[in-house]
């Protein structure tokens, strides 16, 4: 059976800032599963700032996770997949992992909490203007107020983060910093000890994008240039505090186009990209330390993963790996060719033993038999050949074939 393996590039975290809770068992409420059954667990990665041609724009993977959270019992995912600024889809089986957390998660390190409701709180760039703070103010309220998100305080920085990005010249991906990480890490600290938030959003403001570059992301081109840094700000939260953290840019309005690619149009219909966040992290998972054999009875681990499906020249980062190379079960990987992206990390490069399908079609399809006990292949015209002999064993120097 082919496995898969899933991989993000982020640094180690450490131990220290996570956690040690006595989590209550939960899956992803399945009711309908038989006393022998267990949950169908599957983790889509769509790695971000790569250029990815579906899950590359605003929220252009979603559809994806809404099909395949309707054939799995629980789907684990991350903000690239599930963020379409002010458009979000609620599903009661997916979980709303960051991606430095889901490295962690494939490596083992960490197990998954589901949770009823996180206390979100919210932090602002101090080098945010007074009046785009207040729009993304009474976005926060108008989520508290329609919604009932239970985003419960907000701080901001004490200096601007001063937020850079650029497109890395050696990988076409892109990515970026944060002149001044000290200041988050003390508004994000400030939260968590005085207001006992759970998880974090946090709105940084962002350069505003050179024309060229945004042209051609809002007609379906090129890569994004504001996620490569989001993610190096979110890990940045998560690696120090063990928290769920999702990001969303402040920028200035875009000029009106009238020819406007529909993957990129999400981002067009408001002034902030921020409700997707709040919703996303009011119900994400808690992470915690997988260092004990009680943890493991009681949360969701990387052992419980059994399909990881990513796009096919993308199979490099280290959770990808991780679910690739692990000596426990190790999960069907499934690599989709339609989907390629500006990164040359493919199945062979890593000697990963992966399905190839060529679309998501084909990918629902196969964890669709998979999950009903069924080897894929046999659903394929002369994909089964006869079994095999197993091999031989040497015993005393004579060989002695295992098959009967």
């Amino acid at each position: 059976m082919a496995t898969l393996n899933v991989h993000f590039p982020f640094p180690s975290i450490s131990s220290k800032n996570i956690q040690t809770r006595k989590p209550m068992r939960v899956f992803c409420s399945h009711s309908h599963l038989l006393p022998h059954k267990r949950a169908y667990t599957s983790v889509m990665i769509v790695p971000t700032g790569v250029g990815a041609a579906i899950g590359g724009y605003a929220g252009d993977a979603l559809p994806v996770a809404r099909a395949l959270s309707s054939v799995v019992d629980c789907l684990i995912t991350h903000p690239n997949v599930l963020n379409a600024a002010m458009l979000y889809w609620p599903m009661p089986n997916v979980l709303y992992v960051e991606g430095y957390a889901l490295d962690r998660f494939a490596e083992g390190t960490w197990a998954l909490q589901p949770i009823h409701q996180n206390r979100v709180g919210l932090v602002l760039d101090a080098g945010i203007e007074e009046d785009l703070q207040i729009r993304h103010l009474q976005i926060v309220d108008a989520a508290r107020a329609s919604l009932g998100l239970p985003v419960v305080e907000y701080t901001v920085t004490d200096t601007p983060l001063k937020v850079e990005k650029w497109v890395d010249p050696n990988n076409g991906q892109s990515t970026g910093r944060i002149e001044n990480p000290d200041s988050l890490l003390r508004a994000v600290g400030k939260l968590q000890k005085e207001t006992k938030v759970d998880a974090v959003a946090v709105v940084a403001r962002f350069p505003d994008d050179d024309v060229d570059d945004l042209d051609d992301y809002r007609h379906g081109k090129g890569i994004d240039h504001l996620a490569g840094v989001e993610a190096v700000i979110s890990h940045l939260v998560v690696k120090n505090f063990g928290i769920p953290c999702a990001h969303a840019p402040a920028l200035l309005p875009s000029p009106l186009s009238r020819s406007l690619c529909p993957k990129s149009a999400a981002e067009e219909i408001g002034y902030t990209f921020l409700p997707c966040v709040l919703a996303g992290l009011s119900t994400a998972p808690q992470y915690v330390v997988n260092n004990s054999v009680h943890l493991r009875k009681n949360c969701i681990q990387a052992d419980d993963v059994d399909s990881v499906i990513l796009p096919i020249n993308a199979c490099g980062g280290d959770g990808a790996l991780a679910f690739a190379h692990t000596k426990n079960k190790k999960p069907l990987i499934i690599a989709v060719e339609e989907n390629e992206t500006v990164l040359d990390d493919t199945p062979e490069k890593f000697e990963m033993e992966v399905v190839k399908v060529s679309n998501y079609w084909e990918a629902i399809g196969v964890i669709a038999a998979h999950k009903a006990g069924i080897n894929p292949h046999s659903l394929r015209r002369d994909r089964v050949n006869n079994i095999r002999p197993a091999p031989l064993i040497y015993s005393n120097g004579y060989a002695i074939s295992t098959a009967k």
